[in-house]
């Protein structure tokens, strides 16, 4: 897949109806919402029925199952996302008949025009942190729009029109989508090396960050003072002061502009002190984990930038209660000894499992930590194999299973079978189980009381946690 380079954008009013292939997906759904409380028509389609196709077409938006030509009848513009491929049905018709065809970003991006727009990139923490700017500013009463990669748990929701000037999205680094957005506010959660099958290597990598954060529409830089890609990344922005004097850094480090002291845990909560301007101020989580309180700090920043009340902006910090995928809680059941309880995590990159394991340990408490990965992509599993096992060595015991492909055709001996022997390697007790549908069926056998069982992986390992459930409730000790 090669870079996306920015094209010019059409306000929304000027597209005609929307058709958008491949609706059902997190990201075009959003964007058909999106659309759709404008007020201009929308229409789309998946491969197959699934319960966001169904909320869409409650919504009142046309969702319809199957790829047929028939449906871009009275069509504008034909939006795709990157899982839509070439010789799809439609996108070859719409193509022939001369239609306008847009990726995913570049819709995303039309819909931020004349807003305040702000884009959250970064290796990790762009759903969350995208989200928690979501949540304060509505606290703060800032009515904001937003387009984020997971519905919120509060509300099911991952995208909104709303009245105010904020729109916030998550912008994808992976194909330099980012580039696309009209960015006032840029948010740099982190930069790490990924996505090396469209970037090339990771001087490629950290370079597009620099674009992003250089674009002619960027007015100030919230970015991770803590982070070694990002203090990396700040260094090289510093150089010109003009950029340098729009930057503002969080983080624990001192000498931060928005800085985090005093960090806690307690169960599923966590907090610190947060200073900015010489004033403390309490920061309350009802979500896990370090790495979150470092995202909170970033949607703070922002809510600085955007001019909105720090105490409103606080509360709406200890409202949040996530996202869909992020540390989900998915349910407990009995088992030999105790309760075992499951939690869903999208992490598909070793500092992220990193991250959402330490958080599992800490709710585990004495119970043993079980992590139950999927890797995703077999150009990511050959790239990471070994840094997976270190990560996952974590837990008490590490259920890898095979590779999730998604947009990817197989490589030659690039199985699960080598996270399984990594982690293997750096000392963990590895239990490895091919076939993912034979998971729930293993896990329910290896699994006792007091136990933390995490799904991980950015593929449908999160069937697994549901499945285990019901086994278990079905055999109660």
């Amino acid at each position: 897949m090669a870079l996306r380079e920015p094209v010019e954008l059409i306000a929304p009013d000027q597209l005609g109806v929307l058709h958008l292939i491949a609706m059902g997906g997190t990201g075009m759904s959003g964007i058909a919402v999106g659309y759709h409380e404008l007020g201009i028509p929308v229409s789309g389609c998946d491969q197959a029925d699934s319960p966001v196709l169904r909320h869409l077409a409650s919504l009142g938006i046309p969702a319809r199952v199957g790829h047929d030509p028939a449906h871009l009848e009275g069509v504008g513009t034909v939006v795709v996302s990157s899982a839509v491929h070439p010789d799809n049905a439609e996108l070859v018709a719409a193509r022939r008949i001369g239609l306008r065809v847009w990726h995913r970003s570049t819709a995303l991006a039309a819909l931020m025009l004349g807003r305040r727009a702000v884009s959250v990139a970064g290796t990790h923490g762009k759903t969350t942190t995208s989200a928690m700017i979501a949540t304060m500013a509505t606290a703060a009463g800032a009515d904001p729009s937003y387009v984020i990669g997971s519905p919120l748990a509060t509300t099911g929701e991952s995208a909104r029109i709303g009245r105010g000037t904020p729109f916030i999205v998550e912008a994808d680094e992976s194909d330099g989508s980012f580039w696309q957005y009209p960015t006032n506010i840029a948010v740099i959660t982190n930069v790490e090396a990924d996505h090396l099958d469209n970037w090339g290597s990771p001087e490629d990598y950290a370079a597009g960050f620099t674009r992003f954060a250089t674009a002619g529409s960027v007015e100030q830089i919230v970015i991770n003072g803590d982070d070694t890609g990002a203090r990396a990344l700040t260094a090289r922005l510093r150089a010109d002061p003009s950029v340098s004097a729009r930057i503002l850094t969080y983080g624990e480090s001192a000498g931060l502009d928005v800085r985090l002291s005093g960090i806690g845990f307690s169960g599923m909560t966590s907090h610190a002190t947060l200073s900015h301007g010489g004033h403390g101020h309490d920061l309350d989580l009802s979500v896990p984990g370090r790495h979150n309180l470092w995202n909170a700090a970033a949607a703070f920043a922002v809510g600085l930038l955007l001019g909105l009340d720090e105490g409103a902006l606080l509360s709406g910090a200890a409202s949040f209660a996530g996202t869909h995928r992020r540390f989900q809680l998915v349910g407990t059941a009995p088992a030999a000894g105790g309760e075992v309880t499951v939690v869903d995590d999208y992490a598909h990159h070793p500092t992220e499992i990193v991250a959402a394991l330490s958080a599992g340990r800490r709710v585990a408490g004495r119970g043993r930590l079980v992590a139950c990965f999927q890797p995703h992509l077999f150009s990511r599993t050959r790239d990471f194999a070994d840094a997976f096992g270190a990560a996952l060595a974590q837990a008490d015991l590490v259920v890898p299973t095979d590779v999730y492909p998604a947009r990817e055709e197989p490589v030659p001996g690039v199985t699960g079978q080598l996270v399984a022997d990594a982690a293997k390697a750096a000392g963990a007790d590895v239990h490895y189980v091919e076939d993912k549908t034979a998971l729930p069926g293993e896990l329910a056998d290896l699994v006792r009381g007091g136990d933390l069982v995490m799904t991980i992986g950015a593929g449908d390992v999160t069937r697994v946690g549901p499945a285990l459930l019901e086994r278990l409730r079905a055999h109660r000790p």
